[in-house]
């Protein structure tokens, strides 16, 4: 089965549109995240001419696909419709690069010219991974281009369409020294060549370091340009700065930061990376991410998701964004739910019988690129399974690991604070070191694995996990049958803090093998995951195949403040509840 059968189912004028309002809404009651779970550094714009829909980017690092791009019509629901890297040719380097930071860092995203950029720099690749990609449909992942290679010398770049046609952009570029220091810097890029001008300082924000994500618009005869500054932990915090010209000088806003969660008890925290865009109401919204940790920082598996807030911003005057709270209030344009495409909206649950035919659902995910041999949906013999064939590293890898060896792992983004995932295995192992099973994972040095291995000439039951203060490992006998009528595997959350693994014969009440605390998953910049991996733990790759049936990942809370939830799919009805965290 081919990459694109297993994976598919299926600027300016994008910033200050001067449409007449088709809706004057009054408030509604949100609930923040919009996006949750694994989906930081958002870049929004609103497309009037897209029948009036909202589109949404966000990094990825070294998962694939990359970096997603969901789309609304309402602000509250929003779906997967395609990846910008969804095919390996478009850019080779983003899969052979090892660290779990690397990669696609903060897109930007924009719409000019009835086309849909994506400027972005994958960090950490072995060759030139900074540049562009286009396209006409952002609902079919071939419609995205290759990349075309544009020299931005740092990260976190912007593009921005000046109504002369000029292209600017302006990304974070690291000085070293000692101590090390960030500023913006700014070229200009010729299309469609990529070509670009030597960079030059533009600004560094406030002062506080690192100033980064900069986005520039034009409103009322300013230039404005959007920061975050302090970091992206409990210091992230966005201002704002104006001026006459789009390199300068600024005048910074005197109520900056405009947006942050610095010195609060707020359960959302390190706000920052924001960007702005006007609805056709000629309501302006901001986006950014936060994490919800609360001010003692120790439990966030999820990372850094994406939280909306109103803004106000009245000709000629600074903007005045709401603080990001759990719970809001804004003026939302009507509930709608006709968004094309065929990926899923990302708080829906899942239910997946792999049954003959299909392909893997579009918000499945690998860690860099999959050998897709090593995946089929229905093989013949075993219809209604997903079959992983091990590779050689397992989710851990070794030493010596060629990111371009591949890792057999599919997983999804854990998007709510309580959950349950399951499903069933049936797996013969009979070789020393095959494995099989499923995995709480955050990257290759923070996971907690639950799975049937051979070892001492049988199989075993085995709990394992990476990182630091992570459980004692379990191994336990398990009768051979097991492996022919199946096994089945639970991973919970059922509190704010703690992970429970959990397995046994199908069909039968399953034991809990380890308790994790979920502090153990609170790092990094990627966020978990759930799913199901397969290898040989370093002996010849294949070996033994595992299937996989009845992948169900249902949400059952959303944590907005402390003790406080909604419940997963609430904003389609639903109110809160207190839980004990």
């Amino acid at each position: 089965m081919g990459f694109s059968t297993l994976l598919t189912a299926a600027g300016l004028a994008g910033l200050s549109l001067a449409a007449p309002p088709s809706y004057r809404p009054k408030n509604t009651t949100y609930y923040n995240p919009i996006i949750p779970g694994f989906h930081p550094d958002p870049s929004c714009i609103f497309v009037k001419e897209w029948d009036n829909t909202f589109f949404c980017a966000s990094s990825s690092f070294i998962a694939f696909p990359a970096m997603p791009i969901h789309a609304s019509k309402d602000l509250v629901n929003w779906k997967l419709v395609s990846h910008v890297q969804n095919r390996p040719e478009q850019f080779p380097g983003a899969g052979n690069i090892t660290r779990a930071s690397g990669g696609w860092y903060a897109p930007t995203l924009r719409y000019h010219n009835s086309t849909f950029w994506v400027i972005n720099a994958d960090v950490d690749a072995p060759t030139t991974g900074t540049g562009i990609f286009t396209s006409k449909n952002p609902y079919d992942n071939n419609a995205w281009s290759d990349l075309t290679v544009v020299e931005v010398g740092g990260y976190d770049p912007d593009l921005f369409f000046d109504k002369d046609e000029t292209i600017y952009s302006q990304a974070a570029v690291t000085i070293l020294g000692d101590p090390f220091t960030t500023d913006i810097e700014q070229f200009n890029i010729d299309w469609p060549s990529g070509n670009s001008t030597p960079r030059h300082f533009l600004s560094n924000g406030t002062g506080v370091q690192p100033p980064e994500g900069p986005h520039i618009y034009y409103k009322d005869d300013y230039y404005w340009l959007l920061l975050a500054e302090g970091g992206t932990a409990l210091d992230h915090q966005v201002t704002m700065s104006r001026s006459k010209h789009p390199t300068g000088p600024w005048e910074l806003d005197p109520a900056n930061p405009i947006q942050t969660a610095i010195n609060t008890t707020s359960l959302f925290q390190t706000v920052g990376h924001a960007d702005l865009f006007e609805d056709a109401a000629g309501n302006w919204w901001g986006v950014a991410l936060s994490t919800r940790s609360g001010p003692e920082y120790v439990n966030w598996p999820m990372n850094r998701e994406t939280v909306l807030y109103p803004v106000s911003w009245p000709k000629g005057q600074w903007p005045v964004a709401d603080k990001v709270h759990g719970k809001m209030s804004g003026p939302l344009p009507p509930k709608n739910l006709k968004v094309p495409g065929t990926g899923a909206f990302v708080k829906d649950p899942d239910y997946y019988t792999f049954p003959p035919g299909s392909s893997l659902p579009r918000h499945f995910t690998f860690w860099r690129f999959p050998h897709t041999q090593n995946y089929a949906v229905s093989p013949r013999g075993h219809p209604n399974r997903l079959r992983l064939t091990p590779s050689n590293a397992n989710l851990t890898s070794f030493p010596t690991f060629d990111p371009l060896a591949g890792q057999t792992f599919v997983a999804r983004r854990q998007v709510d604070t309580l959950f349950t995932y399951t499903i069933n295995m049936e797996f013969s192992p009979s070789k020393q070191g095959e494995e099989a099973g499923v995995s709480a994972f955050l990257s290759q040095d923070l996971h907690a694995d639950l799975g049937v291995v051979y070892t001492n000439g049988a199989p075993h039951l085995r709990f394992r996990a990476e990182g630091p203060g992570a459980p004692a490992t379990v191994v336990k006998p398990m009768p051979k049958s097991w492996c022919e009528t199946g096994v089945s595997f639970e991973i919970e959350a059922f509190n704010f803090t703690h992970y429970s693994l959990s397995a046994g014969a199908k069909g039968t009440v399953l034991e809990t093998f380890a308790l994790v605390n979920n502090s153990l998953f609170s790092t990094s910049f990627t966020g978990a995951f759930v799913g199901v991996y397969a290898t040989t733990n370093g002996h010849e790759e294949g070996g033994s195949p595992a299937y996989f049936s009845k992948w169900r990942y249902q949400g059952q809370g959303q944590a907005i403040d402390d003790g406080q939830y909604y419940p997963s799919n609430g904003q389609r009805g639903g109110g809160l509840y207190s839980r004990d965290g």
